[in-house]
């Protein structure tokens, strides 16, 4: 459809999140914004300056004293920078600026404390009941992590008084995408001007408001903010509010309380198209990529959406400014594909959701973090669903969120979701802290307990809480108080008593289910070695015996016996009935066999969703010995029958894990044989290249069908890839692939290719004006088999001319991903991590993904022996947050030593047995 025509479905999730939130009572008390223009400079006067000291040893805490209380920011902001470059101009990449905090004294003191990590100039502190000013005895700007500056007075402020703190400031427009930053982008890609245009803008979350002004950084300390902008004609100034007009000072009235995370400016030269909905005006502003007519139903009386060249994020929710990256924004008809429709829908969703659940109610401090995070991840995917309700999209939070975080929380290096406050204290303490754990299992157990309380009785708590709340903080604590005042009867349990295991607790339990007696049992489920910790789970479960429907049942104790978990009359028994539980199921054996024989018989008894959990728990119990390999192998094999996505999916990535311990022995070669018989009637049902199934998922899995055939030598399939590549060579101004198959399609093509087909993706790439585009090309490239062209792409990482800077960090995988150029990404990290962690630091590169990403092949001592190197040569400081991405990366590491060591003969021999037998 026109994109005009599916931007405005998607961007009626906000109306969706409401309306599924039951929370429209509230919407009148949300952020309301107000823009004025004007043509002075709102700059005070200059204050005499205060000495400055820089200290390295450590402030008293690492955690505002508390005793001041902000109450609203007037900032004003002037980027020096100029949009368009000509020769006779000098390019000036810094910003000043001043900032008046007024706030209010609850506890006497000499000293304030704030955050800054800016070159402060001025400091004027005055005591606005009595109008006069207070003098400052001297400044300290602490050189540590802490990021404090201390004023210490001469005069005390008393409690209840109200003041103000003045500070001129300047700073640099680096490119490291944190704080007040740079970005730029060539307005015409096709040509062979590198003319650029300049960007200044902001991404402030978790800790960089300070790096921009000296506040009170911490999401407690919410406040008003007034904002003034001073930028160079032409140019178009964005904070968060609404824009009446564009002159050279732009002011935008005051907001409502909120956290300094949530600040947000833009300055650029973008084209922007407007549109106004009910209450909402809507701005959409953009570079180069061209956009039809956008719309959107939501609460707030204004809303900017810019997509940025250059974005460590995937968005932002700053209230009135919402910032993404260009793919999670820019779709075009026929270039973009159905997972990049997804991804924007659901994206948007995300960010709408935190104007609820982190901007309307924010978490006290970062260790409640999920609070935000999880509760954003769950409720977008019922907003898309309300949307596009044939997507299906809600039960691919199994695979999308609920199997992916398995693997990371059923380590022995993983963190609970509400870590003690005391133990998160650093901004790097705070930036490991956005990772999966937080987004996808806290959306996980909000969906379990979602299913527990029952959808209304979990909607009608959800508002209350809101409500209380509203412009405020929250801990966890606080929303199983507002949920127990609506639970019904049937709910037995408080609600903390149950969450509090799920929350306090890392990890999960798997489930031990004996159905020839009844008995069940849990235990805390590690994939490396048996559990040292004594947890215990209330854990829901809804379960189901043949021929029957799902009962539910809570198992609130480590083992006892129930009737509901016996089989009858040689029946099998199936739990956590469409994996709403967060959590692992075990059997007999007797009970494994129905199962599977029921599979290879009729797979719909077996709910969709269970098909694709009982491959994903066989594979991981299997890697935790609690089964036999055998037996989690066997799950695979009445895929021949299925053409589902989720089991088909599951099985993938599962098996996934077999190449990466084989590709490079002898179990490959019978591996690929198997897949090859087990792959030919899912690629004979979606062969043609060119049509484009009517099904979401079945979409999906032509993706699954075609990758896994040409990536395991079916010719036919080949041959394919390899005519429409070379067609596109032919014609480049006709790509005749269909833009879901373009990621497969360019991989396969460049693998079997050489330097031609390498050199044309390239330039395709330089000149695409699409990001997502953009993306499938990086991604083809990085599957050549040619080492000089891996080894070349590499070192295009490391130049922002080439890849920019956000996408460092996934291309450097892509390649480690390629068995080809697994070694040399990791020698490539290792030779580079002085250079990458400096200059890549800030926001820009998540070092734990990178961590992750070039150690996913290791299973010898001899790399185990290379890691526990690298992380001897460096220390924590150094390691930053990738510290407890190589802890996991020597704990997974030594996983598969031993696991290939157990397994390989038996693997093997079980590939060969079943890729000869007849179908």
């Amino acid at each position: 459809m026109a994109l005009g025509v599916y931007i405005s479905k998607v961007l009626a999730i906000a109306t969706v999140v409401m309306t599924v939130s039951s929370i429209g009572g509230i919407i009148t008390m949300m952020i309301v914004y107000e823009t004025e223009r004007i043509k002075t400079n709102p700059t005070p006067p200059p204050t005499p300056n205060a000495t400055i000291v820089y200290p390295t040893g450590p402030p008293p805490n690492l955690r505002l004293p508390g005793n001041l209380i902000p109450e609203r920011y007037d900032i004003v902001l002037q980027p020096r920078l100029y949009t368009v470059m000509n020769n006779a101009t000098n390019q000036s990449l810094i910003f000043t600026g001043n900032s008046t905090v007024y706030f209010r004294c609850v506890e006497k003191t000499k000293t304030i404390f704030l955050h800054s990590k800016q070159n402060v100039t001025d400091v004027t502190v005055k005591d606005c009941d009595n109008k006069k000013t207070i003098n400052v005895e001297n400044t300290i700007l602490y050189n540590n992590e802490s990021n404090f500056l201390e004023i210490r007075l001469e005069a005390v402020l008393q409690e209840d008084g109200n003041y103000s703190l003045f500070t001129a400031f300047e700073g640099e427009l680096l490119d490291d995408l944190a704080g007040f930053y740079m970005s730029s982008y060539k307005k015409e890609t096709s040509t062979k001007d590198d003319t650029k245009t300049f960007i200044a803008t902001s991404q402030m979350q978790p800790t960089d408001a300070r790096k921009v002004f000296p506040c009170f950084d911490e999401p407690a300390m919410k406040a008003k903010f007034e904002v003034t902008i001073i930028h160079r004609f032409g140019t178009h100034a964005l904070a968060n509010g609404k824009i009446v007009e564009s002159w050279e000072v732009t002011r935008f009235q005051t907001t409502k309380k909120m956290s300094t995370y949530l600040l947000a400016f833009t300055v650029s030269d973008f084209d922007f198209i407007g549109s106004k909905h009910e209450r909402v005006d809507i701005k959409v502003s953009y570079g180069y990529v061209q956009l039809m007519q956008y719309k959107i139903t939501s609460f707030i009386s204004t809303l900017d959406q810019i997509a940025l060249p250059d974005f460590s994020a995937g968005a932002m929710e700053n209230w009135g400014l919402v910032t993404y990256r260009e793919t999670a924004l820019l779709y075009e008809e026929g270039v973009s594909s159905t997972s990049n429709k997804e991804w924007i829908a659901t994206v948007i969703a995300h960010e709408l959701a935190h104007q609820w659940f982190g901007n309307l109610v924010t978490m006290t401090w970062w260790n409640d973090l999920w609070l935000n995070e999880g509760f954003a991840t769950y409720i977008s995917y019922m907003g898309v669903d309300h949307i596009e309700p044939k997507w299906n999209i809600k039960d691919l939070i199994v695979l999308n969120d609920i199997q992916t975080v398995f693997q990371v929380d059923s380590l022995a290096s993983s963190h609970p979701l509400s870590s003690r406050a005391d133990d998160v204290q650093t901004p790097s303490d705070i930036t490991e802290l956005f990772d999966s754990i937080t987004y996808s299992k806290g959306a996980a157990v909000l969906r379990m307990l979602a299913d527990y309380l029952k959808d209304k009785v979990f909607m009608d708590g959800l508002k209350e809480y809101l409500q209380a709340f509203q412009y405020s903080n929250a801990v966890h604590k606080d929303l199983w108080e507002y949920l127990q005042k609506v639970k019904d009867d049937t709910v037995v349990l408080l609600v903390a008593e149950v969450m509090e295991t799920w929350t306090m607790q890392m990890g999960y339990p798997v489930i031990t289910i004996n159905t020839t007696t009844g008995d069940i049992s849990q235990e805390h489920f590690l994939l490396i070695q048996p559990s040292d910790y004594n947890f215990t789970w209330h854990v829901p479960i809804n379960v189901m015996k043949e021929g029957s429907a799902p009962t539910s049942q809570v198992l609130a104790v480590p083992k006892e016996r129930k009737s509901a978990f016996k089989a009858e009359d040689g029946k099998w028994v199936l739990a956590n009935i469409d994996c709403m539980g967060y959590f692992r199921v075990n059997y007999d054996p007797e009970n494994w066999d129905r199962l599977l024989s029921q599979l290879e018989t009729n797979i719909h008894e077996i709910p969709l969703i269970n098909r694709g959990q009982l491959i994903d728990d066989a594979f991981n119990l299997a890697r935790a010995k609690r089964i036999n390999v055998t037996l989690a192998l066997r799950t695979t094999k009445y895929l021949r029958n299925d053409t589902e996505y989720i089991p088909w999916e599951s099985a993938l990535r599962n098996l996934d894990y077999f190449i990466l311990m084989f590709d490079r022995s002898e179990v490959y070669g019978p591996m690929q044989a198997y897949m090859r018989k087990q792959v030919g009637g899912l690629y004979q049902h979606f062969e043609n290249f060119t049509t484009v199934p009517e099904d979401h998922s079945e979409q999906y899995n032509q993706i699954n069908a075609i990758s896994v055939a040409c990536s395991n030598d079916i010719e036919d399939c080949q041959k394919l890839a390899k005519k429409l590549f070379d067609n596109w060579m032919t014609n480049e101004t006709s790509n005749p692939i269909q833009p879901n198959l373009k990621a497969t399609i360019y991989c396969q093509a460049i693998a079997a290719g050489g330097e031609k087909e390498w050199e044309f993706a390239w330039g395709k790439f330089q000149n695409a004006t699409l990001a997502s585009e953009k993306d499938k090309l990086r991604f083809a490239l990085s599957c050549t088999r040619k080492i000089w062209l891996l080894n070349r792409y590499l070192e295009y990482t490391l130049n922002p001319d080439k890849i920019r800077k956000m996408d460092s960090v996934s291309t450097i995988n892509y390649i480690a991903r390629n068995v080809a150029g697994q070694a040399i990404a990791w020698n490539f990290v290792r030779a580079n991590w002085n250079y990458i962690s400096s200059e890549y630091g800030g926001g820009i590169m998540s070092f734990g993904r990178l961590i992750e990403g070039v150690t996913q092949r290791f299973s010898t001592d001899f790399e185990l022996q290379e890691l526990r190197q690298f992380q001897s040569d460096y220390n924590e400081e150094e390691l930053g947050s990738a510290s407890r991405a190589l802890e996991q990366a020597i704990e997974r590491t030594q996983a598969n030593i031993k696991w290939v060591k157990e397994n390989k003969q038996t693997v093997l021999e079980w590939f060969r047995r079943e890729s000869s037998e007849s179908s």
